[in-house]
C-alpha cells in the first residue's frame, strides 16, 4: 500500500483547482465577448461603426422604397398620359368626368395612408432623415416623366416582409448594432425610441389627435398638393431639375437643422411661377416657370421630415400623427383633380390663381408650426419639461439602459432636446 506525502497532495489539488478557475474565468470572458453588445459604442469605434450602420441601412432601405415610389407613381401619372393620348376623346368623357376620375383615384388613395404610416416606425436619425427622404422624393418626380399596378401590390408585399419596423427587431443586423441603432435614436429625444406597453397604434392615433400641430401639418399639406395639383395635368415637366433641386433642398436643411424655410422656400417658387404664368404669354417665360413649378415638390418632400421632428415621441403617436398628415393631406391633390378645368385653358389663369393662394395658406400654417415650436422650445430651455408620465419614464429608463447611464444622467440629457423648426 502506497502512502503520499501530505503536502504533495494539497499542492496537486490546489493546481487543479487553480486550473478550473482559469477554465472557467474564460470561458466567462468568452461569453462576455459573446454577449456584450455594447461594444461599438466604445469612443473609439464608434465613429466608424455608425458609419458603416448607416452604408448599411441606406443600401437596405433606400432601393427597396425608392422603388415602390417609382412604381407607385407611374401608376397614378398613367391616367395623365392617358388624358395626353385621347382617353377623353375615345371615350367620350366631359371635363368633369375626367376630373371624377381623377378624383376616385385620391378618394381610395387617401384612407390607405392612415393605417399604413401607423404601423411604419422609424430607423435613422432626425438630422439624417431629409436628405434621405428627398432621395425618396426623387423616384417620386421621376417617375412623372413617364408614364402595372400588379407589380407595385407585388413589390409592396415583399417590401412588408424584408423591411423591419424597429432597430431590435431587424435580423440581418448584429447584436452591437442593433444596440447601436438603439442608442443613436435615444440620443436624438433623451427618450428611447420604443413603444411602452401602453403605447398601442389607438392609443397613439388619440395622441396624434389632441395635437394641435397635427392639424397645422396636416392642412398646411393639403394646401400644398392643392397647389402643386399641376402634376395631374403636367406630364413631362421637367423633373430631373427638380429631383436635383429636391436633393440639395433637404441636404442643406439636414445640415442646419432648420425646417420652415427650407420646406417654404419650394412653394415660394411655384408662387412665382404662377405669377410669371398670369403675366406672360412668352414662351421663354413660361418654360422658366415649368422649372419652378416642378421644384415645388422639394418642399412636399419634406413634410413627414418635418412631422416626425415636430411630433417625436412616443413612436405610435409619430406614426399616427404622419398617417393623418399623409392621407388628410392628400384630399389636396383631390380638390385640385377640379382646379385645372380644360374650360380655362390654355392659359389656366384661374388655376394658378388657386396655386397662389393654396401656397400663402402653406405658408401661414407652416409659420403658424414654426411659432409652436419655439415657444415649446424655450419652455424647454426653462426646464418646464413635460409631465414625468409613467409612460415616459420608462422611455428615459430604457435609453439609460442602452446608453449605460444612470437614470438621472439619461433625464438631463433628455433636457437638451429641443424641436426643429
Amino acid at each position: 500500500m502506497s502512502h503520499r506525502h501530505p503536502s504533495s497532495t494539497s499542492s496537486k489539488e490546489n493546481n487543479d483547482v487553480e486550473k478550473i478557475d482559469n477554465a472557467q474565468v474564460s470561458l466567462q470572458e468568452a461569453i462576455d465577448v459573446l454577449d456584450y453588445d455594447g461594444e461599438l459604442l466604445l469612443p473609439e469605434r464608434r465613429g466608424q461603426a455608425e458609419r458603416n450602420l448607416v452604408r448599411r441601412l441606406d443600401f437596405r432601405f433606400l432601393p427597396a422604397i425608392i422603388i415602390l415610389f417609382i412604381l407607385k407613381n407611374i401608376d397614378r401619372a398613367a391616367l395623365t398620359s392617358a388624358r395626353l393620348k385621347g382617353l377623353e376623346q375615345d371615350l367620350n368623357l366631359t371635363d368633369t368626368q375626367y376630373e371624377t376620375v381623377l378624383a376616385i383615384l385620391y378618394v381610395t388613395y387617401i384612407p390607405a395612408q392612415l393605417p399604413s404610416n401607423m404601423i411604419l416606425n422609424r430607423i435613422t436619425r432626425y438630422v439624417e432623415l431629409a436628405f434621405r427622404s428627398a432621395i425618396l422624393y426623387g423616384g417620386l418626380l421621376i417617375s412623372n416623366a413617364f408614364g402595372s399596378g400588379a407589380i407595385t401590390i407585388f413589390a409592396g408585399l415583399i417590401c412588408v416582409w424584408a423591411l423591419p419596423d424597429y432597430p431590435h427587431n431587424t435580423r440581418w443586423l448584429s447584436n452591437p448594432e442593433r444596440r447601436l441603432a438603439q442608442v443613436r435614436l435615444a440620443e436624438d429625444a433623451g427618450e428611447a425610441d420604443e413603444d411602452t406597453s401602453s403605447d398601442t397604434a389607438f392609443t397613439g392615433m388619440k395622441q396624434a389627435l389632441q395635437d394641435p400641430k397635427v392639424y397645422l401639418l396636416t392642412f398646411m399639406g393639403c394646401a400644398q398638393l392643392l397647389g402643386l395639383s399641376f402634376v395631374n395635368f403636367f406630364p413631362t415637366p421637367p423633373w430631373i431639375f427638380a429631383t436635383i433641386v429636391c436633393c440639395l433642398n433637404a441636404w442643406h436643411a439636414d445640415r442646419t437643422g432648420e425646417r420652415f424655410f427650407h420646406n417654404a422656400a419650394p412653394w415660394w417658387g411655384v408662387m412665382i411661377a404662377y405669377i410669371i404664368g398670369v403675366s406672360t404669354s412668352s414662351i421663354g417665360g413660361r418654360y422658366v416657370a415649368l422649372f419652378l413649378m416642378a421644384s415645388g415638390y422639394a418642399g412636399f418632400a419634406l413634410l413627414s421630415v418635418w412631422t416626425s421632428n415636430a411630433i417625436p415621441r412616443p413612436p405610435a403617436k409619430r406614426a399616427a400623427a404622419i398617417g393623418i398628415v399623409n392621407g388628410f393631406g392628400n384630399l389636396g391633390n383631390l380638390i385640385g383633380s377640379y382646379a385645372w378645368k380644360s374650360a380655362w385653358g390654355p392659359d389656366y389663369h384661374q388655376s394658378m390663381f388657386i396655386g397662389i393662394a393654396s401656397f400663402a395658406l402653406s405658408t401661414a400654417f407652416g409659420l403658424a408650426v414654426r411659432q409652436i415650436l419655439i415657444a415649446q422650445n424655450k419652455r424647454l430651455d426653462k426646464n418646464e419639461t413635460e409631465e414625468m408620465t409613467p409612460a415616459k419614464r420608462e422611455r428615459i429608463e430604457e435609453a439609460a439602459r442602452l446608453e449605460g447611464l444612470t437614470f438621472e444622467e439619461a433625464l438631463e440629457r433628455q433636457k437638451g432636446f429641443r424641436y426643429l423648426y
